[in-house]
């Protein structure tokens, strides 16, 4: 009981600053309207309410003589007992009427006529209340005058043409792109200052929220409460983490796009859902913040290099948001802007979210967290660079042009620089979205995926790391998978990293787990100092994750039980762990782990062996 006690006491006192404050923030309001010009204008259209109130609503405590005149044109006179100001603190609702009311006109255009003896005392409001409901009654039931206005004839409506639509050669209303039903248009903070303080109001209100949830748990005022636990991963606070992040975008939105490719092996179910939410929704950036980047980047004159371009986004992205144009030669084409401010804030953006997840205890011991912001910061200075960006677009688009299965889009270089990447539009469904595909093109777009990624790592050594589902478009018109966003594009060392995670890969398939244990000490996961449980632990879950390339018949990725055999000797790395593994691991790491959570997403049954055999046997050793 102390301590509902403490926590009560706590929120009375918090309760007597907060009305200590508000009363001190009125008393300075009121003291700066009083001395404000504006109070005279206030005044008098609080005057010219209380007579219009005055004339409609008025009860009379002697006797009422009602007749109809035909006079539309009749005037009243009314006088206020005291002329309250609401600025004083009064209110005309509280100033007795006591006045002689002449006429009054009504609802039809004709004049009621009242009589009122002003010696039976002054009308208060309640008394103007209970008037005007009888009024309303008698109208409503007939009585009174016996005389019911004719209704008022019905204004035709009023006719608005409609804008004819334009119609896009190209466009499919069946595979256009189309904003998240969460995103709204907001300024994006483009100073390091106004980043910072939504960091800030964001570490605050997680603390509040936790207290909150606290308090609700220990007096036991909390509805299944055995379904969450944590006091800071609330639906609350959940909302709060994702609304600030779509505010900022940029590097923090980004990392929570990035953990949201994962399962819950490695972060919490609830972190995880709210990181899978900031992915769908990230708002852009109004009009005039988005032309100001356009003249900075193309200049003054942009609009002049396009036939036509759409104002509002199709789609936006943490680090910039997508526009369709029309090129003077009638091609579609999509202009993806940088938003403001998010290239120069990687690095405090980083430091604030993850100060916030190492305060509130989100990430786990043994993660080695700061090696991964380390890498991930180096992505993220790659990915606002949009002219790399599109220099790895045409290396793509060279090395796939003969592949049926895949299409890169080609760049449009006059409309393009560092912070405007300008390439031909695509059509098509993110490949999260095609789960209602038959069972045989499921298998074949995850099979091609799945070859896509071993070709990039282990034939060309570039790789696209980010796995975002929505930078990979299926077209089932062409039957092709259009791929975008080659920010993130990575080249791996072939003698000192591919070389040796071949053969670890080929060592599991084939169920070797002396040669896993001994290619991972080469690789440098492990350091030959671990414990036996620790080898025992890495070893196993390479053998799991190598299961899919070791079964000669189709791996059914919809009944495999991999997260939860993972999931299992994950605590065991995380806390015998003597050093991080090596960087190249971070992004081939997320980008398999995305491959992999989307064949079980479509639930894929395809050959994986055959996959890596093919590339193992066509594979050439430095």
């Amino acid at each position: 009981m102390s301590r509902v006690t403490d926590v009560r006491m706590f929120f009375q006192g918090f309760q007597k600053v907060g009305k200590a404050y508000v009363n001190l923030q009125q008393t300075r309001v009121q003291d700066k309207l009083s001395n404000c010009s504006l109070r005279k204008v206030f005044d008098g259209v609080q005057t010219k309410a209380e007579e219009t109130v005055s004339n409609v609503l008025t009860k009379t405590k002697g006797t009422f003589r009602d007749n109809i005149t035909p006079s539309s044109a009749a005037g009243a006179t009314t006088s206020a007992g005291s002329n309250g100001s609401i600025l004083n603190g009064t209110s005309p609702l509280n100033t007795p009427v006591d006045s002689k009311i002449n006429s009054a006109t009504t609802s039809n255009g004709a004049v009621k006529s009242f009589h009122y003896d002003s010696t039976s005392g002054p009308i208060t409001a309640n008394e103007l209340r209970k008037a005007m409901m009888k009024e309303k009654q008698k109208k409503m039931s007939g009585g009174g005058d016996g005389v019911r206005p004719p209704p008022p004839a019905p204004r035709p409506p009023t006719q608005v043409p409609r804008p004819k639509p334009v119609v896009h050669a190209s466009a499919n209303p069946r595979l256009k792109q189309s904003l998240s039903a969460r995103s709204r248009e907001r300024k994006v903070p483009a100073s390091r200052a106004g980043r910072m303080a939504n960091f800030g109001s964001l570490a605050v209100g997680l603390g509040v929220g936790a207290i909150a949830e606290y308090t609700r748990q220990a007096l036991g005022l909390k509805e299944d409460s055995g379904k969450n636990d944590n006091t800071l991963l609330t639906e609350a606070n959940a909302e709060r983490i994702v609304n600030t992040l779509c505010k900022v975008r940029g590097a923090a939105l980004k990392l929570g796009q990035m953990l949201s490719i994962q399962d819950n092996s490695m972060i919490s179910p609830q972190l995880q859902n709210i990181f899978e939410r900031v992915r769908q929704s990230a708002d852009f950036m109004p009009t005039w913040q988005m032309e100001k980047v356009l003249r900075s980047e193309l200049g003054r004159d942009w609009r002049s290099k396009v036939k036509s371009f759409e104002d509002k986004p199709f789609a936006a992205a943490s680090i910039g948001q997508v526009h369709q144009a029309t090129l003077h030669d009638g091609r579609q084409v999509a202009m993806k802007i940088q938003y403001p401010g998010v290239a120069q804030g990687i690095d405090s953006d980083i430091e604030n979210l993850m100060g916030i997840l190492k305060v509130w205890n989100v990430l786990p011991e043994g993660m080695y967290a700061e090696n991964a912001i380390n890498v991930a910061r180096r992505e993220l200075m790659w990915e606002v660079d949009y002219v790399r960006e599109g220099a790895m677009s045409e290396r793509f688009r060279e090395l796939l042009k003969d592949d049926p299965s895949f299409y890169v889009p080609a760049v449009i270089e006059e409309l393009s620089s560092k912070q405007v990447l300008t390439t031909e539009l695509i059509e098509g469904l993110p490949l999260d979205k095609v789960v209602d595909l038959d069972q045989q093109v499921r298998n074949e777009i995850c099979s091609n995926v799945l070859r896509l990624c071993l070709q990039e790592l282990f034939s060309w050594n570039l790789m696209q790391t980010d796995p975002n589902w929505s930078n990979f478009f299926y077209n089932p018109d062409t039957q092709q998978i259009a791929l975008l966003d080659f920010g993130a594009s990575i080249e791996y060392d072939k003698s000192n990293f591919v070389d040796k995670y071949i053969r670890v890969i080929r060592f599991a398939s084939q169920g070797n787990r002396q040669g896993v244990l001994e290619g991972s000490r080469k690789l440098g996961f492990l350091t030959g100092y671990e414990t036996k449980a620790m080898e025992e632990a890495h070893v196993e879950a390479v053998m799991i994750l190598g299961e899919a390339f070791a079964k000669p018949e189709p791996f059914d990725f919809a009944t495999q039980d991999t997260t939860r055999r993972i999931h299992k000797v994950i605590p065991t790395m995380l806390k015998h762990r003597l050093a991080p593994p090596p960087e190249e691991s971070y992004s081939l790491h997320r980008k398999m782990a995305g491959s992999f959570l989307l064949c079980s997403k479509l639930h894929a049954n395809i050959q994986c062996k055959e996959l890596f055999d093919d590339v193992w046997d066509n594979y050439k050793f430095s």
